[in-house]
């Protein structure tokens, strides 16, 4: 196999398009153009089919004229649709297991047969069995076979921007560093999630949605789990506190409640959650009753 130049991916922040109708990799909607034994025979319009197999023929094939399938190749290379749905499509990121390692590298299990393979080559670490990976569904140029990727931050570009500060964007975490959580943003950038931001537990794998705190001279993006609009409280479990209660007008939880119940509704200790209570109340934001909290501000 001739792997992709690491520059290449660089160069790419967005999904390798084919340049005929039938793109391998994605989700799309194709003609039924035939029905055979082995299956049915699914059209682009312009010349191009791709078979989904009997074993897999809708039971109201005979009545529909197109069906929505994903197409990807088998193990022997040849073009085939599939009426499930992979853990991502070409282009997307995702938390995949690495369910053996053998031959050209790792195969991971992305809903499909047969798994994705991560080369060698492309492996950010020598990968383990039974281990998850964050990974990037690629599509090989040259042989028009999917492959996943986990050197995350080469189909990563933050040279062009497409957010701006303040900006709500949705987030995969993908990476633990000593500063914090490296995230894909929008599945095009990187930012980082810094240490102290992090007031709920969060995984690799994870996908929550965050905002762009402050965008630095040199394009990097430090992100934040709560609205600019929350910063000016003393912490975030405190921001996360006010934000609740401004929403709801009211919780039925005090510095009396359980450990548990706090945990339940915010995902905070006990001790983190009086400290958010205090600050509020000595800004005269929230009222402090038998029943619960009631927001005032």
């Amino acid at each position: 196999r001739n792997a992709p130049h690491l520059d290449l991916h660089r160069r790419k922040a967005l999904p390798y398009l084919s340049p005929i109708v039938i793109h391998t990799g994605r989700i799309q909607e194709l003609t039924v153009l035939r029905r055979r034994k082995e299956g049915v025979y699914l059209g682009d319009g312009v010349g191009a089919e791709v078979l989904l197999p009997h074993s897999e023929r809708p039971e109201d094939a005979a009545e529909v004229s197109t069906l929505r399938v994903f197409v990807h190749r088998d193990r022997d290379g040849n073009h085939i649709a599939t009426l499930r749905t992979p853990k991502a499509q070409v282009g997307e990121f995702a938390l995949l297991k690495a369910v053996a390692i053998r031959g050209a590298g790792a195969h991971m299990d992305w809903g499909l047969e047969p798994p994705l393979l991560a080369h060698h080559e492309e492996q950010q670490r020598p990968m383990e069995e039974g281990r998850y990976y964050v990974v990037r569904v690629a599509l090989d140029e040259e042989t028009d076979r999917l492959y996943a990727s986990s050197r995350v931050e080469h189909f990563l570009d933050n040279s062009t921007l497409t957010v701006k500060a303040n900006e709500e964007v949705a987030l995969m975490v993908f990476e633990r560093s000593e500063l914090g959580l490296n995230v894909i943003v929008n599945n095009i950038h990187k930012g980082l999630l810094h240490n102290n931001e992090v007031f709920r537990h969060a995984s690799i794998g994870d996908r929550i949605t965050g905002y762009v705190r402050r965008i630095r001279d040199d394009h990097k993006l430090d992100i934040v789990l709560q609205p600019i609009g929350y910063r000016q409280y003393i912490d975030a479990h405190t921001a996360l506190l006010a934000k609740r209660l401004e929403a709801k007008g009211m919780l039925p939880l005090t510095d009396k409640s359980s450990a548990e119940e706090i945990y339940a509704e915010f995902g905070i200790s006990k001790k983190a959650f009086k400290k958010a209570l205090g600050a509020l109340y000595k800004e005269r934001l929230v009222r402090i009753g038998e029943d619960g909290v009631v927001w005032i501000g």
